[in-house]
C-alpha cells in the first residue's frame, strides 16, 4: 500500500485558502504553543491518528515526528501501546505506514 503525503492539488480546487489555514491553525497556532514540546505533539499526534485509523496522515507526520526527535523505536511503541485500546488491525496498518514512511528515500519526503 502507498501512502502519499497530501499534496495542494487535492484540495486547490475545492478549498484555494486550505492549505494556508492548514499552515497557520494547526501548525501555526496549536504546534506552537509551549506547554508541550514539539516531540511530544509529534507523539500525541501519531496515537490520535492511529486511533482514527487516518493511515494516510500518519505517513507524514512519522517523518515530522523524526525531524521533531522522535525515535523509531519510540513510534513503534505508540502502536504497541495503543494495539489493546484500538485494535490490532489499526496498529498494523499504523505499522505499515510507518514503515513505508521509515524506508521512503529523503527525496520524496515532504519539506
Amino acid at each position: 500500500m502507498r501512502y502519499e503525503p497530501l499534496k495542494p492539488s487535492s484540495y486547490e480546487s475545492l478549498a484555494p485558502h486550505f492549505g494556508e489555514f492548514t499552515r497557520n491553525v494547526p501548525f501555526g497556532d496549536i504546534w506552537e504553543r509551549p506547554q508541550l514540546t514539539k516531540r511530544e505533539r509529534s507523539l500525541n499526534t501519531l496515537a490520535a491518528l492511529m486511533a482514527m485509523g487516518k493511515t494516510p496522515q500518519i505517513y507524514g507526520h512519522v517523518q515530522g515526528a523524526q525531524a521533531n526527535g522522535v525515535k523509531k523505536e519510540e513510534i513503534g511503541e505508540v502502536f504497541m501501546h495503543l494495539a489493546v485500546y484500538c485494535g490490532w488491525p489499526a496498529a498494523i496498518n499504523a505499522f505499515d505506514a510507518a514503515k513505508e514512511a521509515l524506508d521512503a528515500p529523503q527525496a520524496k519526503r515532504p519539506a
